[in-house]
């Protein structure tokens, strides 16, 4: 078992790490691209669910890798984490989440410090993360139930589709969505519409869980939640959030 201090900093590395690829990959591909927006977000789509799949094995038998509050949110609803680690654990994420922007914009020579200017706000957008929030719970939980060993490859591959799927390209992550408020680039969300988007990704990471205790029964559900636990999960989602 590690200490408390090891699992914070796991999740606060973990998380970093995603930002940086999901922002770097966004920087990378938009100069690329030469303008064609669908093939800069295909370059930002494919490192991060890459990412993804790494992070959680790497981190997953220190921290579970949950690399995203909405996540360590169910963990906890599920009795699986100490409702005392809860806020730790979020704090560690965003911290961390933001550190990764600040490393992908020195790895690209732009200013450490800026804001997002890039609207992504309304009804579809909001709903677009309350989906992508919602299905990452339900595959999280059902996998770990199941075939708890695919729970990295699971959670790559949703967060590769959910870019394509939802109109927002799936922040999926409360984290990623507020480190993602602090760059200009292709991959930035305006802060005045980070909030909106916590929110829903919130909303659907409890309605997930609900639907899931519902197709389990809460005497079992822990069960399942434990398996998660143990190997890892996270988001996500991005574009991020992915976030991811």
């Amino acid at each position: 078992m590690f200490s408390v201090t090891r699992r914070l900093a796991a999740e606060c590395l973990g998380t970093g790490l995603l930002v940086a690829t999901v922002v770097g990959s966004g920087i990378m591909g938009e100069r690329l691209a030469g303008g064609n927006v669908a093939l800069a977000l295909l370059g930002n789509t494919l490192p991060t669910g890459a990412i993804l799949a790494v992070l959680i094995l790497v981190f997953g038998p220190i921290s579970g890798a949950h690399f995203n509050p909405a996540v360590s949110l169910a963990m906890w609803l599920c009795k699986e984490q100490p409702r005392r680690e809860f806020i730790p654990y979020a704090v560690a994420q965003i911290v961390g989440g933001c550190v990764g922007t600040l490393v992908a914009h020195g790895m690209f020579e732009l200013p450490l410090f800026e804001l997002a200017i890039k609207a992504r706000t309304g009804p579809a957008q909001w709903f677009s993360e309350f989906i992508a929030t919602f299905g990452l719970i339900v595959a999280i939980l059902a996998v770990s139930r199941f075939k708890s060993e695919a729970i990295p490859a699971t959670v790559g591959l949703y967060i590769t589709a959910a870019y394509w799927f939802t109109a927002s390209t799936s922040f999926a992550n409360p984290a990623i969505t507020i480190a993602r408020a602090f760059t200009a680039s292709f991959s930035g969300i305006s802060p005045s519409d980070a909030p909106m988007f916590i929110i829903a990704q919130l909303v659907g990471a409890l309605a997930g869980l609900a639907v899931m205790r519902w197709f389990f029964a809460a005497p079992s559900l822990p069960a399942g939640c434990a398996a998660m636990e143990r190997v890892s999960c996270a988001t996500s989602h991005g574009p991020s959030s992915r976030s991811s």
